[in-house]
C-alpha cells in the first residue's frame, strides 16, 4: 500500500476539520471561559497539543502501513486520532474552572495559572490510566458483544456529534444546507467532481466563501500574531500543581475520565475491526496513553484519544497518508499561531457537514456491523448517550436562563421538583449522565445475551452494573452551584436495581419456559 493515495486528501480534510474544531474550542474556552492569557494558550497549551497529536498520527499511519504489508491488502485505513471532545469539556468545566474559582475565592494572585496546572494534572492522570488500561483492555473487548461496543459509540456520534452540528446547520441554513448537500452527494452518492477535486475541499472552500458573504466570517479580531512557538516541557508546573494539592480534589473527575478514554478508544478499535481493519489492542491503546502524557508534559491539559470515525474515513478512500497529513497540519497550526488566523477567517460552519456525516456513518455502522437479531440491543445501547446529551442540553438551557451563573440561583435539588411538574424526570437524566458510557455497554451487552438466551452471562453484566454503581462510577452525582458532577459515592438505589435484575436472570431457568418456534 502506498503511503499516500488520492483518498487521503478527502480523509485529511475530514479529520483535519474535526481536529481543527477541537483546537478552536480550546482557543475559545480557554480565552472566554477560563480567562487564560494568550501566552499560556499559544506558547504552552497549543504546542503541547501539537506534540501529542503528531506522536499519535505518525504512529497510527505507520501501523496501517505495517498491517497492509502483513496482509497484502491495499485498503487499510489508519486509526483516526485526536483530542477527546468529552474530556475537553470535562477538564474545562469540571476541573479547570472550579480550580480557578477556588483560587479566586482564596485570594490567589494568579488563578488562571492554577486552572492550567489543575488541567495538566488531570491530563497526566488520564494518560497514566490509559497506559495502564492498555494491558487489560483486550480481555474486556473479547468479553463484550460487538453490539455493546458499537452502540455506545453510536450514541455519542448521534448526539454529541450529529445533533449539535445539525442544530447549527439549521441555524445557518445558507452555509449549512449548501455544504451538507455537497457532502451527501459526493460521500453517500459515491460521485466526485470533475477533475477529481475532493468533495471535502469544495465544501470547505464554498462554505468559507458563503460565510464571508453572509457575515458569519470573519469572527472578531485576530487573537494572536503568527510566530514560531516551540514546545517547552512544563514538568515544573506539574510538580508545583502536585505540591499545591490540586490532585485529590479532582480525583473523582480524573479517574472516570481516564477510564472513559480507555473504553472509548477500545470501542473505536472494535469499530475499525468491524470495517475490516484489525489492529492489536495493547500497542494501539499504549501509544494513545503516551500521547496524552506527552500533552501534559509539554503544557496541554487536554487528553488525546483514538478517534471516532474510522469507517467514515475508510469509506472516503483514506489509507495511511491522511493521518500523516493531519499530524503535519496540526503541528503547523499550533506552533505558528496560525490557529488564531484560521479562527478569524474560516467559520466552523464551513466544515461541519463533514463532521455531521461522520456521526451518521458511525451511527449506521452500529446496525450494519452487528447481527440483525441484535438490533434491539443496539437501540438500548443508544439511549444512555441520548440521555446524557439531553441532560447537557437541559443544563445549558438553565444556564442561559441565569441558573448557576454569577448572581443567579444555584443548581439544587429544587430543580427536580420544578422539572417534574412538567413530567420531566430530570433526576433520571442526571443519573444516567454520570458514567453513561458504562451504562450503555452494560445494557446493550446484557440485552444481546438475553436475545441469545444466555441469561447467566446477562446476569453477570447486571452485577457489573451494580458494582460500578457501588463504586460511584455510574449514576452517582452531586450538586455544585452550576452543574451536577460525578460523586464517587455508592449509588445504592441503582446498585440495588441492577442486582435485582441480575438475580432474576439467574432464576429464569426455574421461572420461565422457552416459547415454541
Amino acid at each position: 500500500m502506498r503511503p499516500f493515495v488520492r483518498g487521503d486528501i478527502d480523509g485529511f480534510f475530514g479529520l483535519a476539520i474535526d481536529n481543527l474544531v477541537q483546537l478552536l474550542l480550546i482557543d475559545s474556552l480557554c480565552r472566554f471561559v477560563l480567562g487564560l492569557p494568550s501566552e499560556i494558550i499559544y506558547q504552552r497549551i497549543l504546542p503541547g497539543a501539537a506534540i501529542s497529536l503528531l506522536v499519535g498520527n505518525l504512529y497510527y499511519a505507520r501501523q496501517a502501513l505495517q498491517l497492509a504489508a502483513r496482509t497484502g491488502r491495499t485498503d487499510v485505513c489508519a486509526l483516526p486520532y485526536g483530542i477527546n471532545t468529552v474530556s475537553l469539556f470535562g477538564h474545562v468545566f469540571l476541573v479547570m474552572l472550579p480550580a480557578k474559582l477556588a483560587a479566586e475565592a482564596a485570594g490567589h494572585p494568579d488563578p488562571a495559572t492554577v486552572a492550567w496546572q489543575a488541567g495538566l494534572l488531570a491530563c497526566l492522570g488520564s494518560g497514566l490510566i490509559e497506559i495502564g488500561g492498555s494491558f487489560v483492555a483486550e480481555r474486556i473487548r473479547k468479553a463484550t458483544p460487538r453490539a455493546a461496543l458499537l452502540a455506545t459509540l453510536a450514541g455519542i456520534a448521534l448526539t454529541f456529534i450529529s445533533l449539535g452540528f445539525l442544530f447549527r446547520t439549521f441555524a445557518r441554513p445558507i452555509v449549512g444546507f449548501t455544504t451538507l448537500g455537497i457532502i451527501l452527494v459526493t460521500y453517500f452518492g459515491r460521485v466526485h467532481f470533475r477533475g477529481r477535486i475532493p468533495g471535502g475541499l469544495v465544501a470547505v472552500l464554498l462554505g468559507t466563501a458563503l460565510g464571508w458573504i453572509t457575515g458569519i466570517a470573519p469572527a472578531g479580531e485576530i487573537a494572536e500574531q503568527a510566530s514560531l512557538r516551540l514546545p517547552i516541557p512544563v514538568i515544573g508546573e506539574i510538580v508545583s500543581a502536585l505540591n499545591g494539592g490540586l490532585l485529590l480534589p479532582y480525583l473523582s473527575i480524573i479517574l472516570p475520565m481516564g477510564v472513559f478514554n480507555v473504553i472509548g478508544s477500545l470501542q473505536n478499535i472494535e469499530s475499525a475491526e468491524a470495517a475490516g481493519d484489525s489492529y492489536e489492542t495493547r500497542p494501539s491503546l499504549l501509544v494513545n496513553g503516551v500521547g496524552t502524557v506527552a500533552a501534559a508534559a509539554f503544557g496541554s491539559p487536554f487528553p488525546t484519544t483514538i478517534y471516532i470515525g474510522h469507517p467514515g474515513w475508510k469509506a472516503l478512500g483514506a489509507r495511511a497518508g491522511y493521518s500523516t497529513l493531519n499530524g503535519a497540519f496540526v503541528t503547523v497550526v499550533c506552533l505558528t499561531g496560525t490557529l488564531a488566523h484560521i479562527a478569524w477567517a474560516v467559520p466552523i460552519d464551513a466544515g461541519m457537514a463533514i463532521v455531521l456525516w461522520i456521526g451518521i456513518v458511525i451511527s449506521a455502522q452500529a446496525f450494519q456491523a452487528t447481527p440483525r437479531a441484535h438490533a434491539p440491543a443496539v437501540v438500548i445501547g443508544l439511549l444512555p448517550g441520548v440521555a446524557a446529551w439531553g441532560a447537557l442540553m437541559a443544563k445549558n438551557g438553565l444556564r442561559a436562563a441565569g441558573v448557576g451563573t454569577p448572581g443567579g440561583p444555584p443548581f439544587s435539588e429544587s430543580l427536580i421538583g420544578a422539572f417534574r411538574a412538567s413530567d420531566t424526570w430530570i433526576h433520571g437524566a442526571f443519573a444516567l449522565e454520570q458514567g453513561f458510557i458504562f451504562s450503555a455497554m452494560i445494557l446493550a451487552a446484557a440485552t444481546t445475551f438475553i436475545i441469545e438466551r444466555q441469561f447467566r452471562t446477562a446476569a453477570l453484566w447486571f452485577f457489573a452494573g451494580a458494582a460500578l454503581s457501588l463504586a460511584g462510577l455510574m449514576h452517582s452525582y452531586a450538586w455544585t452551584d452550576s452543574d451536577t458532577v460525578m460523586s464517587l459515592t455508592p449509588a445504592w438505589p441503582w446498585a440495588t436495581g441492577y442486582a435485582v435484575v441480575g438475580l432474576f436472570l439467574l432464576a429464569t431457568r426455574w421461572l420461565t419456559v422457552e416459547d415454541e418456534g
